[in-house]
């Protein structure tokens, strides 16, 4: 037990040491910046193939585990800046929104290459490429899913025309299998970050402890921080005024970054054997 919460306590070592908390507010104004650009280019891509609902489920689905309080207000800005008339897919507007939205992508790199102690030696345009396929490849992803989300409903009012009594059974499953969905794609969404976005492939069982402790952890904190909210948000507004959601946006993101990172850092630990990796005195 003594050498289970050793782990713990070298790897926030390591996170202090390895600049954490300054890399947590650098993925959160990378992450909230690149949001919007992120969510016009998935507009643009549904729209280029006709899936103007789908583009709207895609979105739900991405604040799906946020608590509403964060997810609310930013959703609002969103709708505002979705409904707006765009042009097709391979405009200027688009193409500095795919570029831009791969900054997220860019700052979970630098996050994990610091975790890992890792250099990455390829030239920048590379890195940026590569990070521009994970935003296409994770977009598509999205509009998939939100595909099946989409004909979820009309299963359902099929099967209370048809079968009523299975449908009435099942519909207690609704919300559960939605939920799960997300924390599938949440973790399927890590593995491919800890795996990929390093130069160096990392392997599953060095990677596994950081992800289920990262998956867990940022559940709870969607669910604690919801609470929190719904108790104390007043005091936000009082505060920062009009700038209320914003703050708490970036407040939440940084603790999902910290958590993010912190997994990573476990897992270095754990890989070097619960020895203290060589940038610690």
């Amino acid at each position: 037990m003594r050498k289970f919460f050793q782990i713990f306590y070298d790897a926030y070592l390591k996170f202090d040491r390895d600049d954490g908390w300054a890399v947590t507010s650098y993925i959160a104004l990378a992450i909230l910046t690149s949001l919007f650009p992120f969510l016009i280019f998935l507009t643009a891509l549904a729209g280029f193939f006709g899936l103007g609902r789908e583009a709207d489920a895609a979105t739900k689905l991405l604040f799906e585990t946020w608590p509403e309080s964060v997810a609310g207000p930013i959703s609002g800005e969103i709708r505002n800046v979705l409904t707006q008339p765009r042009g097709g897919l391979l405009t200027l507007g688009a193409v500095f929104a795919i570029y831009f939205s791969s900054t997220g992508v860019e700052a979970l790199r630098v996050a994990l290459n610091r975790a890992y102690d890792l250099k990455d030696k390829r030239p920048w345009w590379l890195t940026r490429l590569e990070s521009i396929l994970y935003v296409f490849l994770g977009a598509a992803a999205l509009l998939a899913v939100a595909i099946l989300l989409v004909l979820g409903p009309l299963a359902r009012a099929i099967a209370e025309r048809y079968v009523p009594l299975v449908a009435h059974e099942l519909q207690p499953l609704y919300g559960p299998v939605r939920y799960g969905v997300t924390t599938g794609l949440l973790a399927i969404a890590l593995l491919a970050a800890h795996s990929y976005l390093p130069p160096e492939r990392q392997r599953l069982s060095v990677i596994g402890p950081g992800i289920a402790l990262t998956l867990i952890a940022s559940l709870a904190l969607g669910a604690g921080f919801g609470a929190y909210l719904a108790r104390f948000a007043g005091s936000y507004v009082s505060t920062y005024a009009g700038l209320a959601s914003i703050v708490i946006a970036i407040v939440f993101l940084q603790m999902l970054a910290a958590i993010f990172i912190y997994g990573a850092e476990i897992n270095q630990i754990v890989a070097a054997g619960g020895k203290k990796p060589h940038n610690q005195a």
